[in-house]
């Protein structure tokens, strides 16, 4: 989302493949983004001009405002990497990584400059899904934190910004707590795995894509959300005690989720599914963009 917002990027990756398949895979999804009027305007070539792949990490440091890592999910590798990135990146440049549930204390409290580090968690396909973690360590500096939320709502994130960091962040632990309980029905024998991606993307998510659940209770009864609390906080709470049994996700459930996936989608047709989605995604946001305009946030 940055060269779409008119940030010019360096892209360098270890493996250098990675840089040219980056830019082929973005050439490719750039018409669709266009075509759903989600390059604010722009040509095509003009955003795709914006990136320019470097031969060294010492060209992709240079001058640069921001730095947004995007390595493996290992510990070593992150704090090996974030020390090169504070040696050598200028002094003012804040350094983030897109971790998706390393704790940013983890890799950083060694650092020199771990006032700059934090962790921006961009949501897969990041270049259509708006929100983004924002997780500082204990010793970021708050003017890094209010910075870097500047920089992506001006790019056009939602960031969520925490106020410390906890394993799993927001969305994770909101996902897990979601998928627990989807694990455990199938593997209870309660529902199928489409009955519950029915009860989401049918029910639940057609609500959620434009407001979230506290929203989303406080228009739910008449006086809000005090309201919804009194009426109806006795069914969730006689819930609880039947939630606390974790299914195995790795156990034999796993065989009846999967075998019920693989009968809907064959696994060669997963890549081509992954383009359907991101194609519903360019729609919904098309879609949201112009429901906001005409009913407003």
């Amino acid at each position: 989302m940055f060269p779409r917002a008119g940030h010019d990027v360096a892209l360098w990756d270890r493996d250098p493949a990675a840089p040219p398949a980056a830019l082929a895979f973005i050439e490719a999804i750039l018409g669709d983004l266009a075509a759903n009027d989600l390059l604010n305007g722009q040509p095509s070539a003009a955003v795709l001009a914006r990136i320019t792949p470097v031969p060294d990490l010492a060209r992709a440091l240079e001058g640069v405002a921001h730095v947004q890592e995007n390595t493996p999910e290992r510990l070593e590798v992150k704090r090996a990497v974030f020390a090169e990135l504070d040696a050598a990146a200028p002094p003012d440049a804040v350094l983030a990584s897109s971790t998706s549930a390393i704790l940013p204390s983890a890799f950083t409290e060694a650092l020199p400059g771990r006032a700059r580090c934090l962790v921006v968690h961009p949501i897969n396909p990041p270049y259509l899904i708006p929100a983004a973690e924002v997780v500082p360590a204990p010793w970021t500096a708050p003017e890094v934190v209010e910075r870097t939320r500047a920089l992506l709502v001006a790019a056009g994130h939602a960031p969520l910004v925490m106020q410390r960091e906890l394993d799993g962040f927001i969305m994770n632990r909101l996902q897990g707590a979601l998928l627990e309980e989807a694990f455990r029905l199938v593997d209870a024998g309660y529902a199928s795995t489409e009955d519950i991606d029915i009860g989401i993307r049918d029910g639940l998510a057609l609500r959620w894509s434009f407001m979230g659940p506290f929203e989303t209770i406080d228009l739910n009864a008449p006086g809000g959300v005090r309201d919804y609390v009194t009426r109806y906080q006795s069914i969730y709470s006689n819930l609880f005690p039947q939630m606390q049994h974790r299914a195995d996700w790795a156990g034999p459930v796993l065989d009846r989720v999967e075998a019920e996936r693989r009968s809907r989608l064959p696994e060669a047709g997963l890549a081509g599914r992954q383009v359907w989605r991101d194609r519903r995604l360019m729609a919904l946001a098309a879609h949201k963009r112009a429901s906001d305009k005409e009913f407003g946030k």
